[in-house]
């Protein structure tokens, strides 16, 4: 199992303690400046909001990005299945022709 170790996340100026493996360390920092950089970009365009407006916000966008990342790797993967399938079909055509 992997050793967990403690990090404290920062998420609009407050402090999270969380127990992350060492190999998602630099996920979960990158993934943390993200949240902390849009949660003040909603700010700039939303004055007058509360900071859980925000952060929700923040949540809604990010969720939005992740199922549009999913769906992407879908489409993908289905592409790939489909120019894998026409290449069979061109091998098949040419040694039937050889």
């Amino acid at each position: 199992m992997d050793e967990l170790i403690a990090v404290s996340a920062v998420i609009a100026d407050r402090s999270y303690r969380i127990k992350i493996t060492r190999e998602d360390e630099e996920v979960v920092r990158k993934t943390l400046k993200t949240i902390n950089d849009k949660i003040i970009e909603f700010k700039t365009q939303f004055a007058g909001k509360d900071m859980q407006d925000y952060i929700a916000m923040v949540l809604i966008w990010y969720a939005t990005e992740q199922h549009a990342a999913t769906a992407a790797d879908v489409v993908t993967e289905n592409l790939a299945d489909k120019l894998n399938n026409i290449e069979k079909l061109l091998d098949s055509q040419l040694n039937e022709k050889s």
